[in-house]
């Protein structure tokens, strides 16, 4: 028996998402350079050794999971190309060992790994991931980035992201700027178009919950509404929200994530709604300007309340049905 045999655990349906992945990962490396690919590739390394430290050392057993490679791509893709390596690794051992491992390993867990790493970075250094948020210069000509290595230290430009320029300046970003990525924003949040194809190949396989996506959409689009009527300035229209930020890879990739999301069809529809709401709550009043990535963990808080909620429920419909038939 190989290693890989012997200490990796085979998930059909992680590598759906590896799939859907690719595609972004491979743009975020043409777009920023050939650092997102790299940080990317030591973050799957940490992430793997981790859990494989764990699973030995701790647990004294089990295999490690293909899952732990789609947290550390999806955290990768959350973080801008110019964080510094030594942060990032930080920031996927935290992701890996306290948003998962402690919990008992895979399909124990309470909270997205990926975005438990990501909080981890955004609150302990805010500066890269906030007060300077740096952007490379666009690669838009053959081979674009997979020909340069970015120095962030020498060759970044400090730009505003479409969401804070809307929200410091009242800047609007042209959609079709905001579906094609030619933007600044984290390594692989930024081509709309790509993540939208991911999305439809996700639910056409099955992995991904459409009715977690939809109800984000609905709690998003439904609150912007109501509160662009009540005149609060710090939103943009519903269009522009949407793709504006990390909400749709949020709700694709993050959000659907089978063990931390709903496991009742009422359930997923009630925690996409939250996640939706609680986003556009955050944006509009509070201090930060995102938004998606507290609203998926709060959601995460409360979803196993719900499901208790619509599975008592059904219990009680059902009995109610039994009573009334004898």
């Amino acid at each position: 028996m190989s290693f890989i045999e012997e200490n990796f655990m085979k998930q059909k349906m992680m590598r759906t998402v590896l799939i859907a992945l690719m595609p972004i990962i491979i743009f975020s490396v043409y777009f920023n350079g050939l650092r997102a690919l790299i940080l990317t590739i030591i973050n799957i390394m940490f992430a793997f050794i981790t859990e494989y430290l764990f699973q030995k050392k701790i647990l004294k057993g089990g295999k490690v999971s293909e899952a732990v490679i789609v947290t550390a791509i999806l955290y990768s893709m959350t973080l801008p190309v110019s964080i510094p390596i030594w942060m990032s690794i930080s920031g996927i051992i935290f992701a890996v060992f306290f948003g998962k491992m402690v919990y008992g390993g895979f399909g124990r867990n309470v909270f997205n790994p990926a975005l438990v790493g990501r909080a981890f970075v955004y609150i302990n250094f805010p500066e890269p991931m906030t007060v300077h948020w740096n952007q490379v210069p666009t690669f838009s000509d053959f081979p674009g980035g997979f020909a340069k290595w970015v120095f962030p230290q020498v060759d970044v430009t400090s730009t505003a992201t479409p969401m804070l320029a809307f929200r410091n300046e009242g800047l609007i970003t042209k959609i079709n700027d905001l579906l094609f990525g030619v933007v600044p924003g984290v390594m692989g949040e930024t081509f709309k178009i790509l993540i939208i194809i991911a999305a439809i190949y996700l639910i056409y396989k099955k992995v991904a919950s459409w009715q977690v996506m939809l109800g984000c959409l609905i709690g998003f689009t439904g609150l912007t509404v109501l509160f662009n009527l009540m005149g609060v300035e710090s939103l943009a229209n519903p269009l522009e929200g949407i793709l504006q930020g990390g909400f749709l890879f949020g709700s694709v990739f993050m959000a659907t994530d089978p063990i931390t999301t709903g496991k009742t069809p009422l359930g997923r529809w009630i925690f996409g709604i939250l996640v939706g709401s609680i986003t556009i709550i955050i944006r509009g009043f509070a201090l930060f300007s995102g938004g998606m990535m507290f609203a998926i963990l709060i959601a995460n808080t409360f979803i196993p309340i719900v499901d208790y909620a619509v599975n008592e429920s059904k219990k009680r419909k059902k009995a109610k049905q039994e009573v009334a038939g004898v």
